[in-house]
């Protein structure tokens, strides 16, 4: 489903992504580990094309995606959510979920004049889509809500759920367990599992290795802008290029 082939990013004379080649395959759940500063966050804005990279290939479903757009990446069914949520707070946690479906009549001004009424059938169906993603998890009793009650955790699932409301056939998913408390964690897992059950491909960028293990089968391992190895969780923890990595010693 995606592909990346020989991906670098410089930011002048630094080099934050280097070489780096990889695939993800339908269906699956893919996780990218590594210590801070490994370029795995720049390698998720790269792909979901908030920096075009400076060389190298990715293509989503057979077609190249490398320098588009966020918005034209977003439209082909690859979507994104930040480590930290961006949410409008002052918005309603229902509103927040409305503003995702593509392609919507109000949206433009002549629409809202001339086709009042095709506008106000796509508001009510993305209404009830809104409240279905909410209660898928877990927030349909806080839908009227401003969403700046949320807490972090919270968030997080709200993120899902407007991701989930623009229909995308691959999520990039950046560090979704990251200052969630143990028990919203087990619930951002097992909606993970199920969305995943359901179709939907992932790639996570993730530290918490317990997270990776239950949901990922292949792991890909970056250190200093680079792949340092690919496995499953087992084998890639216990490998000593992974732990000198991280812990800055050799097992």
């Amino acid at each position: 489903m995606l592909r990346l082939e020989a991906v670098t990013k410089r930011f002048g004379g630094v080099t934050a992504v280097d070489q780096v080649s990889f695939s993800v395959e339908t269906g699956s759940i893919t996780a990218v580990i590594g210590p801070n500063g490994a370029g795995k966050t720049t390698l998720f804005n790269c792909v979901a094309g908030l920096f075009p990279p400076s060389s190298g290939q990715i293509s989503f479903e057979g077609k190249p995606i490398h320098g588009l757009r966020p918005d034209a990446i977003f439209q082909r069914g690859l979507a994104r959510t930040f480590q930290i949520p961006r949410p409008f707070p002052q918005m309603s946690v229902l509103d927040n979920v409305m503003l995702a479906p593509l392609g919507q009549s109000g949206e433009r001004v002549l629409d809202t004049w001339l086709n009042p009424a095709r506008v106000a059938r796509e508001e009510a169906a993305n209404r009830d889509k809104a409240h279905h993603w909410l209660s898928f998890v877990g927030l349909g009793a806080l839908s009227e809500r401003p969403a700046h009650i949320l807490s972090g955790g919270q968030r997080k699932l709200l993120e899902l759920a407007r991701v989930m409301a623009a229909e995308p056939r691959l999520v990039l998913l950046d560090e979704p367990g990251a200052g969630v408390n143990p028990k919203l964690l087990d619930t951002i897992v097992e909606k993970i599992a199920a969305l995943n059950r359901s179709g939907v491909t992932f790639l996570l960028i993730e530290h918490n290795m317990d997270l990776v293990a239950a949901l990922s089968r292949k792991v890909i391992v970056m250190a200093q802008g680079r792949v340092l190895t690919t496995g499953d969780a087992a084998t890639v923890t216990r490998d000593p290029r992974v732990i000198e990595a991280y812990l800055g010693v050799a097992a």
